[in-house]
């Protein structure tokens, strides 16, 4: 019987198009001997780009990851829209009208803000326990939720006839599916994407991630929680600080970001997220 990995930290995949993202966590959580292994936010089985894979005690800052801004760079064409959104879908309108660049441009960075966006139909967001995918395929009428988004920027990497390539920075729970669609009424057309890739989330860059094939022969680096978080303020411990901190005691900080790191003889012992006018325990490494 194989031994269970004790491997803790964060391993970024470049998804390959065809696989879910729990494809993607099966077939590694066998190549690392690990069952403790999850990721931090699904790409669709036509996306390509940054997975990143939580393994060991960094499992538990899955929530920490999601929440990050994320880039994409995505193409769509213009003038129909499919079920789905993307092009694995069947067709449900189209429309033959023309738009000029100039307000193809203008539209698309009008969307740069905040708004309320509905979920696509065929997605994994729940409703009275079930996925929205589940009423979709058999054909059942489901009101489709509202999330706040945020679109930090949007800017045009190409435009050739109906087809148009951007690059976009959105909040936690942003579809692009969906802001293409929005993208396409806003044009008074349809629009629907053909191509996504995740480019990069918080300070994690596709420049930094691996093929499946390359973590099967061992090609790979799992970066360690020192590397995960190092953008995030330090507190050097004492003895007495450690003592309390291993405890998992609050801790009261004169200081406002939302999450501190603690660390001691030059390691990181935990991630404590702020609670009002302390400090709570949020990982212990």
């Amino acid at each position: 019987m194989e031994r269970e990995s004790l491997l803790t930290g964060i391993l970024v995949i470049n998804k390959p198009t065809g696989m879910t993202s729990r494809d993607v966590v099966n077939r590694v959580s066998k190549l690392l001997h690990t069952k403790k292994i999850g990721h931090t936010g699904t790409l669709d089985p036509i996306a390509t780009g940054i997975l990143i894979l939580t393994i060991g005690k960094c499992t538990k800052l899955s929530e920490f990851l999601t929440s990050k801004f994320k880039e994409y760079e995505a193409t769509f064409v213009l003038g129909s829209e499919t079920d789905t959104l993307d092009n694995t879908g069947v067709v449900l309108k189209t429309s033959d009208i023309a738009v000029d660049d100039e307000t193809i441009t203008s539209c698309i960075k009008s969307f740069e803000g905040s708004y309320d966006q509905t979920v696509p139909a065929y997605s994994a967001v729940k409703i009275a326990g079930r996925r929205l995918y589940d009423y979709a395929r058999n054909g059942e009428e489901v009101e489709l939720p509202k999330r706040h988004v945020t679109i930090s920027s949007i800017d045009i990497l190409s435009i050739d006839k109906r087809t148009i390539k951007i690059r976009t920075t959105v909040s936690k729970g942003t579809y692009i599916r969906s802001l293409i669609r929005d993208i396409g009424r806003a044009l008074k057309t349809y629009a629907t994407m053909t191509d996504l890739v995740r480019t990069k989330q918080g300070n994690v860059d596709k420049k930094n991630s691996y093929t499946l094939e390359e973590v099967e022969c061992g090609a790979y680096k799992i970066l360690t929680p020192d590397e995960i978080l190092a953008d995030i303020p330090t507190v050097e411990m004492d003895d007495e600080l450690f003592f309390k901190v291993s405890n998992g005691r609050k801790i009261e900080l004169s200081m406002d970001e939302e999450y501190v790191k603690f660390v001691y003889k030059n390691e990181v012992i935990a991630l404590y997220k702020k609670d009002d006018t302390a400090y709570r325990m949020y990982v212990k490494f």
